[in-house]
């Protein structure tokens, strides 16, 4: 039977997004989303059955890059796209953070959504397209969802809101943010110091205007939607529900009293291993996971019975109260800054490398082509911070996220490259994890950047927000511990310093959250946060001088045009220079040279170098100049890379010179002084005035 297409125009925020059903793809739930000449392409596939003895959901969710999609060939040797991009993988995270909360509890089918971008164009951000488009394909599908799903990017200019702004663009904001009807799902953002009420007023208005993006959706489900499978929950056996949680209950209930992780973890193991031994002695596999799930129940509900009921938690804090903290820095000898904080179980030793331009990184992704990232946060979770051995491989996803969030948070406050010339790179290795390692980085950051010499605008600090939800009860914590992430209904995370907020990133697990429990989180986080920045503006407060180790950048102004000069043809000028001084040297097009030195003797001599290449001559300035031509008359002498001027013969010497080349030749270095530069920019030259005297330009 032949599928007919079928095309829905929305228009969201005065721009036109067209979705195309039945039309690509046609073997799994797919849809193309288009936004001017962006086109995004999303299809969504299941399993027939879940895995035997499957006791998790299985959802991959992938975002693509396509180099034709801007008609480029993808740079490298294989000249192909190979592994996705760190922009790939933070898209993914993008896409996977709304949906997955609204899949049932207890569906365990594999299901695997990919998008890929197939056409882009500046103008339209592909990722809020990718979102919807997944929204809608699972709608239609026959996996069980509880959507629909819109996402908008959203700046701020001048106070004036932006609905999908440009790279680049200098917006105060850059708000991602997905959300079904009546509740919000994911924000992840970035911010030149707003506060809390800009951020709620932001994603307020992006909520608004999502909602033709909701009607559209439901009314094409109705329309081509499949039935949706039937989700069956466990057919446990009531009485060995009864008894594993009549046995647990006063045991966990103890267990969550506990304030070290670890003495809980080795706790909580072994009232397992003996609930099993009472109501499994045979060891039958599928009865142990079945005890093993019904403990997770338990221990789910002990937990959030805690909270809400004695607001209490886990370690015995109240809910706004923040795990003791230690800051120290200085703690490696040779990085050029270093900080170690520790936030109860919670610690991020943190380091920064300053480095020269060609240490920039160069970035090779659709939205971003050709761009440089002089400021890198790069973000280390290695299984021995929480006790475990895990392999040392590559950074996944987690990492990548986490690294990118810390960095978005300190971005803001990194001085611009006119200003403090050097390339950064900042690590946050996680040395011990129990809730709110990235928020570590960022603190650890902050203190490694300010220690390293770094003219940071102000201190940044970050916070993780949890809740616990019934009903219509709920309870909102301060600075989160594993187990209250694991067990809990939201990571808020919250960076920013004393004037605002700098970033953003909310992950759920519930149907998402309103207004109120939003206003009322950034409200918490706002003095969690500024209790933070107190602990580390007591370690240190301002910039310290940079290391002896690092090298040193002197920055020096020329005219623009200039700049052809410094360089010289094929670069012979500048290449010169680095050989006789044994710097690096960085030029901009506006005139900006950095010099990278290891010392100031170097620098100096570069320095005067460069001034000689690319200052204006001078009348009574003295240079050590080449002679290019012998003519009868005298002699052009080159002082200064194609600058050339004419040493008239009866300038030649004291004494009466009859002919030119008795004096010089092509090629000799000669002495000589500028008597003159007239109006057409001659230049009149005299060796006779420069005997015996030393160069002075």
């Amino acid at each position: 039977m032949a599928i007919t297409p079928l095309t829905r125009e929305i228009t969201v925020a005065g721009k036109t997004i067209k979705f195309e059903f039945n039309k690509y793809a046609k073997q799994a739930n797919s849809v193309m989303v288009s936004c001017g000449d962006t086109q995004v392409l999303v299809c969504v596939v299941a399993a027939e059955d879940p895995k035997p003895d499957q006791d998790f959901f299985p959802l991959t969710v992938d975002y693509f890059e396509r180099m034709y999609a801007a008609g480029r060939v993808p740079g490298g040797f294989f000249k192909r796209e190979t592994k996705p991009s760190e922009h790939e993988v933070l898209t993914s995270r993008v896409i996977d953070r709304p949906l997955r909360p609204l899949f049932p509890e207890h569906f365990m089918t594999e299901v695997q959504v990919t998008c890929t971008t197939v056409s882009y164009d500046p103008e339209h951000h592909p990722a809020p397209l990718a979102v919807m488009g997944a929204s809608a394909a699972l709608m239609i599908s026959d996996i069980p969802f509880d959507g629909p799903v819109a996402a908008l990017r959203v700046g701020m200019k001048d106070g004036q809101y932006i609905i999908d702004p440009k790279e680049g663009s200098g917006s105060d904001l850059d708000l991602n943010i997905a959300a079904k009807p009546g509740a919000v799902l994911m924000v992840e953002a970035g911010a030149n110091f707003l506060s809390e009420e800009q951020m709620l007023d932001a994603i307020t208005h992006a909520h608004k205007l999502m909602e033709p993006v909701f009607q559209m959706q439901l009314a094409i489900q109705k329309e081509i939607g499949k039935p949706k499978r039937p989700v069956n929950p466990p057919a446990w056996d009531a009485d060995l529900v009864k008894k594993v949680t009549d046995m647990a209950t006063p045991l966990v209930d103890k267990a969550f009293t506990i304030a070290s992780k670890v003495d809980r973890k080795n706790a909580l193991s072994t009232l397992t291993k003996d609930i099993l031994t009472a109501v499994n002695p045979d060891a039958n596999s599928s009865t142990t996971k079945i005890v093993k799930k019904i403990l997770e129940e338990v221990q789910f509900k002990s937990m959030r019975n805690l909270i809400l009921n004695t607001h209490k938690r886990i370690d015995g804090r109240g809910l706004t109260d923040i795990r003791p903290i230690s800051c120290e820095t200085g703690v490696l000898k040779r990085p050029h800054g270093s900080a170690l904080f520790t936030r109860g179980e919670t610690q991020s030793l943190a380091t920064v490398t300053l480095g020269a331009a060609d240490d920039e990184q160069r970035l090779d992704n659709l939205v971003t082509p050709n761009a440089v990232k002089s400021f890198m946060l790069h973000y280390n979770f290695p299984g021995y911070s929480v006790g475990e051995p895990k392999p040392n491989r590559a950074p996944g996803r987690r990492e990548v996220g986490h690294g990118a969030l810390a960095e978005r948070a300190l971005s803001q406050v990194i001085p611009d490259k006119s200003k403090f010339g050097y390339t950064i790179r900042l690590v946050s290795e996680i040395l011990e994890s129990n809730g709110s390692s990235s928020m570590a980085s960022v603190c650890a950051g902050t203190m490694a950047l300010l220690k390293a010499g770094v003219p940071i605008q102000e201190s940044v600090a970050g916070i993780a927000m949890g809740l616990i939800k019934e009903g219509d009860k709920f309870a909102i914590l301060s600075d989160i511990l594993g187990d209250e992430d694991h067990l809990g209904d939201m990571d808020f995370k919250v960076c920013g310093g004393q004037n605002g907020i700098t970033a953003l990133q909310m992950d759920i697990k519930i149907g998402g959250l309103t207004r109120d429990i939003l206003s009322q989180a950034l409200t918490q986080a706002q003095a969690g946060r500024r209790h933070i920045l107190g602990k580390m503006t007591s370690a240190i407060s301002t910039p310290s001088e940079i290391s002896e180790y690092a090298p040193r950048i002197f920055q020096l102004k020329i005219k623009p045009d200039r700049v052809r000069d410094l360089i010289g043809p094929g670069g012979k000028n500048i290449k010169k220079i680095v050989a006789d001084t044994g710097v690096k040297i960085d030029v901009t097009d506006d005139g900006m040279v950095n010099i990278v030195a290891m010392d100031v003797t170097s620098a100096e001599a570069a320095k005067k170098m460069i001034r000689s290449v690319t200052s204006d001559p001078e009348i009574g300035a003295i240079y050590l100049g080449v002679v290019k031509k012998i003519m009868d008359f005298g002699a052009f002498v080159e002082i200064k890379p194609g600058t050339e001027g004419l040493c008239h013969i009866s300038q030649l010497d004291n004494a009466r010179v009859e002919r030119t080349e008795d004096v010089c030749k092509e090629g000799d270095e000669m002495l000589v002084k500028v008597l003159e530069i007239d109006r057409q920019g001659k230049i009149k030259l005299s060796r006779k005035e420069a005997l015996g005297k030393k160069p002075t330009a």
